[in-house]
């Protein structure tokens, strides 16, 4: 069988194989505890719901335009004005299915071989993918000191004659890291005159604690929507918990917009509509559940941190945002990899290896659960690797000795 030099070079997700390995152990009736999966426990939006069932009762589901419904559009370029003081024209939106297909649209519209784009680590996984898939080159800036928050020096050092594109998560999947205002404002001063294209990959923009802001990248520049190089990336999974619709969109100038609608009506064409009128009613509807959502998170954070804090040899940051943190683990191994599985397997708790986000020695883990199963993982994690923890555990209704400290 041939297969293609890029797909060979494409890495197998780690969090899929370790979901994989995690569900064969749940078939098998253990308490498997997952700290890897990247999105809320809550319910859709009951506006989401009713306006997906209202589409699917009135039977007319069919083909919308490709860039989107004219609904959802303009919900978005009011979600837009509001939460950013732009507004996009029609003609600047385009829909996807998820903000993931929004950023390989942009991509594969702006990327030529050879071409680099820069991504700050720590990162998230697809971003370095998804640029080889487009024939480009991954370029990643690591910052030196242990923040995960980079220096604009240290991005000014990695851009060269190649460099067409930085891509901004902030806040950052998977540190939770806000990167503060005079790094945005550099960056965009940057790029503009550079002639670079700035991708803000805003999917978390509203799951902040704390009383902290975002700094949009909008509030830096002096141009508008359609002569600004800056494509701002969004969705509705992470913002309502509504990960299993899939959509997502980007807010770009229009000869861009047009092609990122051209590549998309040549591979999926037009997101799902059921998914589209769900998407609506959400960003139309009562705001309440994203505040709501928000403040289940940070007190979820807020554990997590504390019970980490108790954890022999661990240094962890205090996230600002997303459900994420990034403790580092090097103290008991600099292969995350390995720990990963030596975590499921011993402890019977689900990681993602930090070596995947550009940082080796770290765990990614995601706080987006109950403060039960959090405090539970912890502790099995402890025992596992801790020795100033108990050397007995129960999980689930067995008792458990450590035999290999």
């Amino acid at each position: 069988m041939s297969i293609s030099q890029i797909a060979r070079e494409i890495k197998e997700s780690p969090t899929l194989k370790l979901n994989e390995e995690a569900m064969i152990l749940r078939e098998k009736g253990e308490p498997v505890i997952n700290l890897g999966v990247g999105e809320p426990t809550n319910k859709a939006p009951i506006t989401a719901i009713l306006g997906s069932a209202a589409k699917l009762k009135d039977g007319n589901v069919k083909y919308t335009p490709v860039d989107g419904t004219r609904s959802l559009k303009k919900a978005i370029i009011r979600y837009t004005e509001e939460n950013y003081g732009r507004l996009p024209a029609p003609e600047n939106v385009i829909v996807s299915t998820g903000a993931k297909q929004a950023i390989f649209n942009l991509l594969f519209s702006i990327i030529d071989p050879q071409d680099e784009v820069i991504i700050l680590a720590p990162y998230w996984v697809s971003y370095p993918e998804m640029v080889k898939m487009v024939h480009g080159i991954p370029v990643i800036v690591t910052p030196e000191d242990g923040t995960f928050h980079p220096r604009m020096n240290e991005i000014e050092e990695a851009v060269s004659s190649y460099t067409k594109a930085i891509i901004v998560n902030s806040p950052n999947n998977p540190s939770g890291v806000i990167y503060d205002e005079a790094l945005i404002a550099s960056v965009v001063d940057f790029c503009e005159r550079r002639n670079i294209y700035l991708i803000m990959d805003d999917i978390y923009h509203k799951l902040v604690f704390d009383g902290k802001q975002v700094p949009s990248a909008y509030r830096y520049t002096g141009q508008d929507i359609e002569t600004s190089r800056i494509v701002v990336i969004n969705g509705v999974s992470k913002l309502y918990g509504m990960t299993g619709f899939r959509i997502g969109w980007a807010i770009g100038n229009r000869r861009l917009v047009e092609v990122m609608t051209n590549v998309q009506a040549q591979t999926t064409s037009s997101p799902s509509v059921i998914s589209q009128a769900a998407a609506e009613s959400a960003l139309t509807g009562v705001q309440s559940i994203v505040e709501n959502l928000r403040l289940g998170i940070q007190n979820n954070r807020d554990v997590t941190i504390q019970e980490l804090r108790t954890f022999t040899d661990v240094k962890v940051n205090k996230p600002n945002g997303t459900f994420y943190c990034l403790p580092d683990f090097r103290a008991y191994s600099n292969d995350s990899v390995d720990l990963a599985h030596f975590l499921l397997r011993k402890a019977l708790v689900v990681t993602v290896p930090g070596k995947e986000f550009g940082m080796e020695g770290y765990i990614r883990l995601s706080y987006s659960g109950t403060v039960k199963g959090i405090v539970e993982a912890v502790e099995r994690m402890k025992w596992a690797l801790d020795p100033n923890a108990p050397n007995d555990i129960y999980i689930g209704d067995r008792k458990f000795i450590r035999d290999w400290m």
